[in-house]
């Protein structure tokens, strides 16, 4: 037996109760601090870099050391969600965020503020998968695609919106302050969900899967580590990229071998995968990953280094992605509770394939309209497929199960933006060397399009209709 999360009682038709609304509303905003400060931080690099008189190779562990927290405490989600309850576990996860980052804002050199990021990595790496089991056994089967809307916005829209805020902060007060402004909204978000999320009482006598942990969360943080190295320069030929990689992968084929065998309970039960409807959408949600964060990196970078801009202004040069996310987030959840997930999801890729094709032409100088244009339609692609992409993992799985599955599913999409970004970086590498740097982008982005076109696959393997 799992813990359930429930609001007051089952729901009985299609409509969104109030405390449903209220309860996504104080997640989002937690999912909102983890996600926004994996790329707010980015702009404050180099400003950083200049206070501590560091090397941009120490202060890149800045946001490497977040992310690698993220991969640790990721897989024992559905565990502690299980062991502790739902509630208590996630608002422990805000408050370590909220008091890392104040840590953060407090430090005095670049190794203090490295070692409160991965403290403050640690409480952001359990918010969203918690916080998307809860609301999905809150709403039921039949309304998780709406409700989801909810929790996606902040998953594709905060992270570009990371940069523009994170430029406003450092320009008018200082890099601290891109720590210090999630305190108050971190305390806002503790005292809406003493009142708003459901108790929920934790399960007892469940251990932790220990062996299990040692193999997946070292495995996963390696691996992620040899993939974000290629953004610092170096190449699969590199040993500080192909040994951490290899270490990684031979970690998580022993987990493999592992959880396949356990008795008990595995950190992260992958016989959910013998579910044809799960695989399907785990396989989806890593092209999706791989898609999404391989050119939420590439754009700004194109623009820094292609078109001359700062990090403000690239920021600035993106909002049309985020007008189209949140016009598609709109209406994503009806049209996939109407139409089904395949249909709306496959217009999603569409739509995203669509924008991306304006960016493998930047070679050829196209006009600024056409590349604006490109990037609201990409945005509206993200938006529509985004949702029925997430709401496929939790109709595929029974409610007991819900927090195994949004543990897996962070963990199998976060691996795919990891490889898709590193694939990118190296293809942008070797054209650079050879060719002038639009026409560098324009491959990179080509392949970009081509990772986009591999989601078609499995997302053609998704249902055509809810779950009733």
């Amino acid at each position: 037996m799992s813990t359930t999360v429930r609001v007051n009682a089952a729901p009985s038709g299609d409509r969104l109760e109030p405390a449903v609304l209220k309860l996504g509303a104080v997640l989002v905003l937690g999912t909102i601090l983890a996600v926004l400060d994996s790329t707010i931080v980015n702009v404050g690099i180099e400003s950083i870099r200049r206070d501590f008189d560091s090397t941009l190779a120490t202060v890149q562990w800045i946001s490497t050391g977040y992310l690698l927290a993220f991969a640790l405490v990721a897989p024992v989600s559905g565990w502690a969600t299980n062991r502790f309850g739902a509630k208590r576990t996630w608002m422990v996860s805000v408050a370590c965020f909220v008091i890392g980052s104040a840590l953060c804002g407090l430090a005095w050199s670049a190794a203090s503020l490295i070692a409160f990021r991965v403290l403050q990595g640690i409480g952001g790496g359990l918010i969203q998968p918690i916080g998307q089991s809860v609301i999905a056994q809150a709403a039921g089967p039949r309304r998780i695609g709406r409700v989801m809307s909810l929790l996606i916005i902040p998953l594709t829209f905060a992270p570009a919106l990371g940069p523009v805020i994170g430029g406003i902060l450092i320009g008018t007060l200082s890099w601290q302050w891109i720590f210090y402004i999630n305190i108050p909204l971190g305390a806002i978000t503790l005292l809406l969900a003493a009142r708003v999320l459901p108790a929920t009482p934790p399960e007892g006598g469940q251990k932790l899967d220990l062996l299990g942990l040692l193999l997946i969360s070292p495995g996963l943080a390696a691996l992620i580590y040899g993939f974000a190295e290629t953004g610092n320069g170096h190449g699969f030929e590199d040993t500080v990229v192909h040994a951490p990689v290899a270490v990684g992968a031979l970690l998580l084929v022993a987990y493999v071998v592992h959880a396949l065998r356990s008795k008990g309970s595995p950190v992260l039960d992958l016989r959910l995968f013998a579910r044809r409807a799960f695989s399907n959408a785990i396989l989806t949600s890593f092209l999706v990953g791989a898609a999404l964060f391989s050119s939420m990196f590439m754009l700004p970078l194109y623009y820094q280094q292609a078109r001359g801009q700062d990090a403000l202004h690239a920021g600035l040069l993106l909002i049309p992605q985020d007008i189209g996310i949140a016009v598609a987030m709109f209406f994503a959840g009806k049209l996939t509770e109407r139409f089904g997930l395949r249909p709306v999801l496959l217009v999603g890729i569409a739509l995203s394939m669509a924008g991306t094709l304006a960016y493998t032409q930047v070679g050829s100088e196209p006009s600024e309209i056409l590349l604006t244009l490109g990037l609201f339609v990409r945005g509206a692609g993200l938006g529509a497929a985004m949702n029925p992409m997430v709401t496929a993992v939790f109709q595929s799985v029974e409610p007991q199960q819900m927090p195994q599955a949004a543990g897996i599913n962070n963990v199998v999409h976060r691996i795919g933006g990891s490889l898709g970004t590193a694939t990118l970086v190296i293809v942008l590498q070797h054209q650079v060397a050879g060719a002038a740097p639009a026409d560098a982008f324009a491959t990179a982005f080509c392949w970009a399009l081509g990772i986009s076109a591999l989601t078609l696959l499995p997302a053609l393997a998704l249902p055509g209709r809810p779950r009733t």
